[in-house]
């Protein structure tokens, strides 16, 4: 496996000469998100002087940062090249392959294309942010292929958590390139098609440059299950629970899953309400593009309270601790109109992302203590992933046979045990990519880095984007840890206060049992600008910090801390 690169990092400045730009005969690959970690999918694809983007996707930000809600990748470098950038190319409709496009798609302005399901979803996204109607989205037909700018691009049918998930088989002059997207082999889906074996043998056989590939399960042996067995489980589950109410959650995204909830409580009698605002949008798309059409229309969290506790299953958003999702607030017992009791039941119905593992502990310990009882996979096989395990990915480098393995969607440690599988598979080279990177992919010589672009992330906080690689996220983590103060003073024009100053603490003290404390602070203040030379006390920068010295010496000397302060300094 390689992984080398340039000698001089290239700088990422766009326009005339470009150093960047994709030379005619030559087909380049550049991840800005989703290698080396998993979620932020950005990937791209460069040839003839143009860009072909591959997914744009979100992570949800954890405990390390505070405020901010959802992380995406920083779509710089090819907002830069806009006017080369033919198009962006959605795999499949999960939040790390398309949650970005709401966010970032003002910066790229390039017309959207994916299948029916996809297109729904995304449409309910681009609602919320009043983009429905601006956004060109090209609806393609499951198996169909387009052509974008120097980029022909075939849809392949895959197996996925999802409706509708592809791989993309994209054929340039320099050579044939299969995306895999996010996959698995699963015989029985119960929703949507199986994998194309047919077509992916066809594709090697016609020859493949490279695979770009899925790896989150590469450390994982064996094959990752059928959705068949998740369906059976969950129907003994509920069975082994006659009298009490019982609660799954499960990715929303995951419609075959809500149908086999709903099959397996049929089998028992039971209804099934939707709580929660994701699993109604989910159920919206799918019943409009065909899915789901079998089953009689989910109870709202409203009817649900009409109904005994035996004869009800609920799907809950909150699978992964989310704060504010539907269980997350039943365990806190914080649902306007749906509670749980001792001797109901839980189930989780799928896998802990990384990251979240603290969350989710946290609301199965709430769930618990209250006498209620926790299924997980661990318990029993309520859920199966919908990624490669190391027998389906064999399988998948017997069929396609590439010069060139590039495994992507994973950390580190997954893309390389990807890569030494595919070098087993007698793949000639694996090369392991990081984000950022330029690889040229061909024609001829090996594959290899060939410069590396600067990339960063961008989050939501509150309703604004904000880049992560600035102030405003170290200033807020100093805050968090050791607290803020303001101190506001107002001298006269010979440099005297005229008032005691005025300190407010926030995160430090508790104002009412702290009171002396805060006026030793307030004395310390006062003591350090009075001891200024009077040049010094006319002088506002160095007032302020003096003042700001005073404050952190004081907090230090009393709790070990150095408050985030700010001075007001008001003359008169």
């Amino acid at each position: 496996m390689t992984h080398t690169h340039p000698a001089q990092p290239a700088l990422t400045d766009a326009g005339e000469g470009d150093p960047f730009a994709p030379e005619n005969d030559a087909l380049y690959f550049l991840p800005l998100g989703g290698s080396g970690e998993i979620g932020m999918n950005l990937n791209l694809y460069g040839h003839r002087g143009k860009w072909l983007m591959v997914d744009l996707g979100i992570s949800f930000a954890d405990d390390t940062m505070p405020g901010l809600d959802v992380i995406m990748p920083d779509p710089a470098f090819i907002a830069e090249r806009k006017d080369d950038l033919v198009g962006l190319v959605l795999t499949h409709a999960h939040e790390d392959h398309l949650g970005a496009v709401q966010y970032l798609w003002p910066d790229l302005r390039c017309p959207v294309y994916c299948t029916p399901f996809t297109a729904a979803v995304l449409r309910a996204k681009l609602h919320e942010r009043g983009l429905a109607t601006t956004v060109p989205i090209h609806e393609v037909p499951l198996g169909g292929t387009i052509e974008v700018g120097p980029f022909s691009v075939e849809y392949v049918a895959m197996t996925h958590s999802i409706p509708e998930p592809n791989a993309l088989a994209i054929r340039t002059a320099a050579g044939t390139i299969l995306h895999t997207g996010d996959w698995k082999l699963d015989p029985e889906p119960l929703i949507g098609r199986t994998a194309d074996e047919d077509r992916l043998r066809q594709i090697g056989d016609d020859g493949v440059l490279a695979l770009i590939g899925d790896s989150t399960n590469a450390l994982v042996p064996g094959s990752s299950g059928s959705e068949a067995g998740v369906r059976t489980a969950l129907t003994e589950v509920i069975g082994q629970h006659p009298t009490v109410r019982v609660a799954v959650s499960c990715f929303a995204t995951n419609v075959a899953r809500l149908e086999s909830i709903a099959r397996a409580a049929a089998a028992h009698g039971r209804h099934v309400a939707l709580v929660g605002r994701s699993l109604w949008r989910i159920n919206e798309a799918a019943r409009s593009n065909g899915y789901l059409a079998d089953l009689p229309p989910f109870l709202t969290e409203h009817d649900a309270g009409y109904l005994p506790r035996e004869k009800l299953v609920l799907i809950c958003t909150g699978s992964q601790g989310e704060p504010r999702s539907a269980l997350a607030r039943i365990a806190s017992d914080d649902h306007p109109q749906v509670s749980l009791q001792r001797g109901d039941v839980v189930v989780f119905s799928s896998r802990e992302i990384p990251g979240n593992e603290r969350a989710i502990g946290r609301m199965q310990n709430q769930l618990v203590s209250q006498g209620i009882q926790v299924i997980t996979a661990d318990d029993a096989p309520v859920h199966v992933s919908g990624h490669p395990a190391q027998d389906e990915l064999v399988r998948m480098y017997q069929w396609v046979r590439p010069r060139v393995a590039v495994p992507v969607h994973g950390e580190q440690r997954h893309q390389q045990e990807h890569g030494r599988i595919a070098l087993g598979c007698q793949v000639p080279e694996a090369l392991i990519p990081s984000n950022g990177d330029l690889i040229r992919l061909g024609p001829g010589g090996p594959a290899r880095v060939v410069a590396q672009v600067r990339t960063g992330r961008r989050a939501l906080d509150g309703k604004r984007l904000v880049p992560l690689d600035t102030g405003l996220m170290r200033a807020r983590h100093r805050m968090v840890h050791n607290g803020a103060a303001v101190v506001t003073l107002v001298m006269n024009g010979k440099g005297e206060l005229i008032t005691a100053p005025q300190v407010a603490v926030m995160g430090l003290v508790d104002d009412a049992s702290d009171r002396d404390l805060l006026l030793d602070v307030v004395d310390a203040v006062r003591e350090a600008v009075a001891e200024m030379p009077k040049a010094a006390r006319m002088d506002d920068e160095q007032v302020r910090n003096a003042a700001r010295i005073s404050v952190r010496r004081s907090f230090n000397a009393t709790h070990g801390k150095k408050p985030v302060t700010d001075v007001h300094l008001v003359r008169v």
